[in-house]
């Protein structure tokens, strides 16, 4: 029988509704009775003891906030008696161990990859169409036009329409008749059978709206974020577009390339539009050479690779209540069996990892990681603090309706994605992961911005917990969406690949559901099951400007 209230850990003060509780309910916690004083909802929390002003609230072990007003046992837990409170850390590093699962069930498997000249394997196959300025937008979207459906990847519709089979049969002398029974719609799987370059999964077009004004340092993240793209082992090559006077120089680019990849062979074409005689000539240069490069991408296949090759980057947005107890810990410990592996995972949106510091910096390998984790959060608070906007403010609207009151409770929640592997290394924005096991990277707690920066430091996949629901995805980097809860699974099935929700009702466990969670990525970058958020073409990129972003 599914239970209806739960104590997560044996500290926590407050207790979590499973299902919707009634007054009057009787709750036994750990031998305390406890009689519940008004209705709880499913998700939200409820005081296990009497509280005072000032008095600790505990969730997840850790402290997640401070009572504002006296709270009776067995009363709701609410913004409006509640307020944010966190531990304070120190970038000193207490002693670790870890113990790590049992990886026998996944010691020989492998996935179908695309190996790469520099040792990596992509769980995709794309060709970039990169603009360094926003003035590029407008040509590359000529040449999605241009390239699109034509070579067999259609992008924004559910089905494309091929007039130029009636004006065809027209021109032959067709009658009417011929002509009505002419077939002219072709389904998205139906162009996909007919690729021109069947090993080539897709074009991508990273519109952005930067590259110049602004300040120096936001096109300089541009650059590094898309050498981090050009780089990223689901690449296979790019097309460059510069107007030539933009803050975002393709010298730079090319710089960061190559740090990120000293050997770097990718075939890459950079076009400047100043330097062409007219935009003709430049669109006809950029669809032939962009041509060209797909023939060379084409000859990639998948083939077999160790586990120890993915990289996975760990998210959420839209959560809810039962994120930190489903969906979050499932993750958490697909991560922990890919560390296992020898494989790589990532845990990113500092915003959302106020109030577990201490439990991370004491993770990490070195004491070198452990001050560079404190460092970041450090400047990213006080940068919050400094223009009103704390991270106390961080949980949405939408998390505080479903029982994420605090900024503390969120993050504890959020940070379960990352399992209980130590921490091997610790990257800001766009820096390339290098290290196998778990690793920190600076993003901000905006889903978009976090899922560009993930794939821009080198994530082949990225799985996306969700309590409520999100459309999100990314243009190179399958994005897998994890619901929390079943209720949310079955109403957006469109959209929502794996329910975690089976963990509340008392079908899985955590551990049996990381299995299952890590056995659909192994499917999915074998390109045996497509990500719903690239069969719905949600492919969103937003880069970081650095300001302030919860």
């Amino acid at each position: 029988m599914p239970k209806k209230y739960v104590q997560i850990d044996p500290r926590d003060n407050i207790i979590v509704a499973i299902t919707d509780l009634q007054e009057g309910t009787i709750t036994d916690i750990n031998g305390i009775k406890i009689i519940l004083k008004e209705n709880i909802r499913a998700k939200h929390k409820f005081a296990m003891q009497n509280f005072g002003i000032g008095d600790e609230i505990y969730m997840y072990g850790v402290l997640i906030g401070k009572a504002v007003k006296p709270i009776k046992s067995g009363c709701a837990i609410t913004v409006e008696n509640v307020k944010h409170a966190s531990s304070a850390y120190n970038s000193t590093k207490e002693n670790f161990k870890w113990t790590a699962p049992d990886i026998s069930k996944f010691k020989e498997r492998t996935f179908q990859g695309y190996h790469r000249e520099d040792g990596s394997v992509g769980t995709a196959n794309y060709w970039l169409i990169i603009p360094m300025v926003f003035c590029e937008n407008r040509n590359v979207d000529v040449l999605e036009a241009a390239l699109s459906e034509a070579l067999g990847y259609i992008t924004k519709k559910d089905f494309a329409v091929d007039t130029q089979a009636l004006i065809t049969k027209y021109q032959s002398g067709a009658d009417e008749e011929e002509i009505f029974a002419t077939s002219i719609i072709h389904t998205k799987d139906e162009i996909s059978k007919n690729r021109v370059f069947p090993n080539v999964d897709g074009i991508k077009f990273l519109r952005h709206d930067g590259g110049c004004g602004g300040v120096r340092q936001d096109s300089e993240a541009l650059c590094s974020l898309f050498a981090g793209y050009i780089t990223n082992s689901n690449v296979a090559g790019a097309t460059v577009l510069s107007l030539g006077c933009q803050n975002a120089e393709v010298r730079q680019l090319q710089e960061f390339i190559e740090q990120k990849d000293p050997d770097f062979s990718k075939p890459v074409y950079y076009l400047r539009q100043q330097n062409s005689r007219s935009e003709r000539e430049f669109i006809e240069e950029a669809v032939k050479r962009t041509f060209i490069g797909l023939t060379k991408a084409n000859k990639s296949e998948r083939k077999p690779a160790p586990l120890s090759k993915l990289i996975l980057g760990l998210e959420c947005g839209g959560s809810d209540g039962f994120s930190g107890i489903s969906a979050n810990p499932a993750l958490g410990y697909a991560s922990d069996l890919l560390v296992a592996l020898g494989g790589t995972t990532v845990l990113s949106e500092f915003p959302e990892l106020n109030g577990v510091e201490q439990e991370l910096i004491n993770r990490c390998e070195t004491d070198k990681a452990a001050k560079k984790f404190a460092s970041l959060m450090d400047a990213y608070a006080a940068a919050a603090k400094a223009v009103g906007s704390a991270f106390e403010n961080n949980p949405s609207p939408g998390n505080i309706k479903d029982g994420l009151i605090t900024d503390a409770m969120k993050s504890a929640g959020a940070a379960k994605k990352g399992g209980t592997s130590p921490v091997v290394d610790v990257l800001d924005y766009t820096e390339k992961i290098t290290r196998p096991g778990l690793n920190l990277l600076c993003t901000p707690g905006n889903d978009v911005e976090s899922t560009t920066g993930l794939a821009g430091s080198g994530c082949n996949m990225i799985v996306f917990t969700t309590g409520l629901g999100t459309p999100t995805g990314n243009p190179i980097a399958p994005v897998l969406k994890l619901s929390s809860n079943t209720h949310l699974y079955e109403k957006m099935k469109d959209i929502i690949d794996i329910n975690a929700g089976t963990v509340i009702s008392g079908e899985d466990s955590i551990e049996s559901m990381g299995v299952n969670i890590l056995d659909y990525i192994i499917a999915t970058d074998s390109g045996e099951i497509p990500a719903k958020a690239n069969r719905k073409v949600q492919h969103d990129f937003i880069p970081w400007k650095r300001g302030i972003s919860l």
